[in-house]
């Protein structure tokens, strides 16, 4: 049983799982009946929400680029969070914070990755905070309860939105087999991790439920300690009448000694690794439940409809700089004010999606009805206060966000002949934005309708060889902060770009390889509001990106694997205003990544290296890392350095029960910049981990 709500029926023989596998790029990937076996062997009989992964004959359905990571490959990475596993599948650039991945921060295709156009799921679901009232950073799901990753590029992402402009990242998380699984592992900076994943299912195999849990502490590399608590838990049951039923609860807290602000240029030169926020702190939580439902109305019908809610709050405390001070002493110099930025996210949703096999104008058909009915608020509260008065103190500022939004959406997917399929469709997104100051009752609002029409191709070139190709149109909604930015309309539109992809994937012998090609236009982009004097506002107009992505997968001797990927961007830039020519920051025009996997009995080691070419901070394209003259606490800009990171990854299976692993990460220590803000964000230093998996 597989209650699926936005699924990509694909079509794979040898070409397609083996495409699948090399699409990844990570180290160890196997042979395509080896990769169909495994899934096999990670998939319970029955699961509660699922977007891809169905399979039907010999061919891709989607007309777009599709990246599938697998339990098997994730657990190979050992990663400590979704950027580990993200950075490597291509054309995604992470501009990381700190090692736990905690907030999102990822481009696709040229985006930049300090700003988010791609729609992050867990499930089908949208777990961003806020899609359209903002601040859809602050929560960001947990590799620990993740059993695939999925990311939709090009035309595929149509049936999705909003904010799809880069294309879609959904992590599809685990539903625990029979039995339990208990996991542990430790590492530098005095990282120490536990999980437990426990499941059954009843005697006639139609009904099931699991608990995904895990805790982890650690110091942090330079000092940005955490402490992390995350639960799951999953039932599902089958009725006889032909409908299935599933639901999920989830329950997540962070403990983050992070903030705003990184090192001061001497002390990164000098090689400092102290935390330069010593005493700032990110707390957060999210509780959620979904509930879906399948429904098969005929041979030819089916219903499927989703139900969500998720309530998400993020306290953001921040003592304040002393600017002088700091500019003297090369580093942060604080003073006892305290800033408490503390916001709550509620969302509640709703989908169905009805699929109909039938067909038209006499060709065979698979047709596509959606509608979603979607309402966000936020309650966003600054507090000032003084060390001493220990987070409690004066209301600064109160206000409250909130979005209705409808989507309406179609998609048929029309076979012209035996090797060439057609799929037209069409979504639209209409919301309302309000925005309201509880402390002057002053109101604001805004609304905005979008049209978004696209069509995709499919064309089998041979029988191992797949074209794909689309053009569909995108946009990503200006948040309520920009929106209605001084409690005023500012007439802005959302951002909208017309995206065109073509591509080729297939195997060739033992070799399996994508390539696509593709462009973004984007007729306006989003920025910064007015309120905040000498800072440009409205939309910003155009832009351009254009680039592709190349995977392969080569198998070179008994047990050894290559996989590679590379995505090459050499255009993103502003078309318009006041930074036309110059490059859209975080936004490199290589990235690379290379694995080699070799497999002896139950002996498994991977060799991995991840390429970023340099990129701007700053839309100006400054060259020189510095802060704006005598403001360190204003936003940094600077050209990043390239840099190269191996990772020395091992597995060994002692028994079908247990399995033990190690890693060195950062292998050569490689000192880079992997972001800046309020100074400059170090990536981590090489670091040691242990662990063990254990199944009884």
């Amino acid at each position: 049983m597989s209650t699926m709500f936005f699924t990509l029926n694909f079509r794979p023989s040898r070409l397609a799982l083996a495409v699948a596998v090399a699409a990844t790029g990570y180290a160890g990937s196997s042979s395509a009946e080896e990769t169909a076996e495994a899934k096999k062997s990670v998939m319970p009989a029955m699961e509660v929400v699922k977007v891809v992964g169905q399979k039907e004959d010999h061919r891709f359905n989607a007309t777009g680029s599709v990246n599938l990571v697998e339990l098997e490959e994730i657990q190979r990475v050992q990663p400590l969070s979704t950027e580990d596993v993200l950075r490597r599948i291509p054309g995604i650039n992470i501009k990381s914070e700190e090692e736990t991945s905690v907030i999102a921060n990822f481009g696709i295709r040229g985006l930049s990755a300090s700003e988010s156009k791609s729609l992050l799921l867990e499930d089908g679901v949208p777990v961003a905070p806020g899609l359209f009232i903002g601040n859809d950073r602050y929560f960001n799901p947990r590799i620990q309860r993740v059993e695939r990753v999925e990311v939709l590029k090009g035309s595929s992402s149509l049936r999705y939105g909003p904010s799809t402009i880069g294309g879609v990242v959904n992590y599809q998380t685990k539903t625990p087999d029979d039995g339990v699984e208990l996991s542990a592992r430790a590492g530098s900076f005095n990282m120490k991790e536990v999980g437990i994943e426990a499941g059954n299912k009843n005697a006639a195999g139609d009904a099931f439920a699991g608990i995904v849990a895990t805790h982890a502490t650690s110091d942090g590399f330079m000092d940005k300690g955490y402490t992390m608590n995350d639960v799951m838990a999953k039932a599902g049951v089958e009725f006889a009448n032909n409908q299935k039923l599933g639901v999920k609860l989830s329950w997540y807290e962070n403990d983050v000694n992070m903030s705003y602000r990184g090192l001061l240029l001497n002390d990164y030169k000098a090689g400092a690794d102290y935390n330069p926020a010593p005493d700032d702190d990110f707390l957060a939580d999210r509780v959620a439940f979904d509930i879906n439902h399948e429904w098969q109305l005929s041979d030819t019908a089916t219903l499927k409809t989703l139900v969500y809610w998720s309530d998400v709050t993020r306290d953001y405390w921040r003592y304040a700089v002393d600017t002088n001070a700091s500019v003297a002493a090369g580093r942060w110099v604080y003073t006892d004010n305290l800033t408490g930025n503390n916001r709550s996210f509620e969302r509640t949703g709703a989908e169905s999606r009805l699929t109909l096999e039938q067909p038209l104008f006499g060709l065979e058909a698979s047709t596509e009805f959606g509608l979603r009915l979607m309402h966000e608020k936020s309650n966003d509260l600054r507090i000032n206060t003084t060390r001493a008065a220990d987070r409690t103190g004066t209301i600064a500022g109160h206000l409250q966000d909130s979005a209705d939004s409808v989507a309406g959406y179609v998609q048929s997917r029309i076979v012209l002949s035996e090797k060439l399929a057609l799929t037209p469709g069409l979504r639209i997104e209409s919301y309302q934005q309000e925005r309201l100051n509880l402390q002057s009752n002053a109101l604001a609002k805004t609304s905005n309708t979008e049209y978004l029409p696209g069509v995709g191709l499919t064309y089998e070139l041979t029988d191992a060889a797949q074209l794909y190709a689309g053009v569909y149109r995108a946009f990503s909604p200006a948040s309520n902060s920009l929106a209605l930015d001084g409690l005023t309309d500012q007439q802005l539109d959302g951002e909208r770009s017309v995206n065109y992809e073509v591509g080729v994937r297939g195997v060739a012998g033992s070799t399996s390889y994508e390539v696509a090609a593709f462009i973004m236009d984007f007729s306006n982009q989003v920025v910064t509001g007015n309120s905040n004097t000498g800072t440009p506002s409205s939309n910003a107009g155009e832009t351009s990106h254009y680039g592709m992505e190349f995977s392969v997968s080569q198998p070179l001797m008994a047990g050894l694997n290559l996989d590679a990927n590379a995505t090459w961007v050499p255009e993103s830039e502003f078309e318009a205003g006041t930074n036309q020519g110059n490059r859209i920051p975080y936004a490199p025009k290589i990235l690379a990544n290379l694995g080699l996997n070799y497999q002896l009995e139950q002996l498994n080691l991977s060799l991995n290296l991840h390429h970023r070419g340099e990129q701007f901070g700053n839309e100006a394209n400054t060259i020189a890392i510095e802060h704006p003259a005598g403001k360190p606490n204003d936003i940094w800009g600077g050209l990043l350095p390239a840099y190269t990171v191996v990772d020395l990854l091992s597995q060994y299976q002692i028994s079908d029960n247990l399995t033990v692993s190690g890693s060195v990460k950062n292998l050569t220590d490689k000192r880079y910049i992997s972001g800046l803000r309020q100074g400059i964000y170090v990536g981590p230093e090489r670091s040691f981990e242990i662990g063990a998996r254990y199944r009884f």
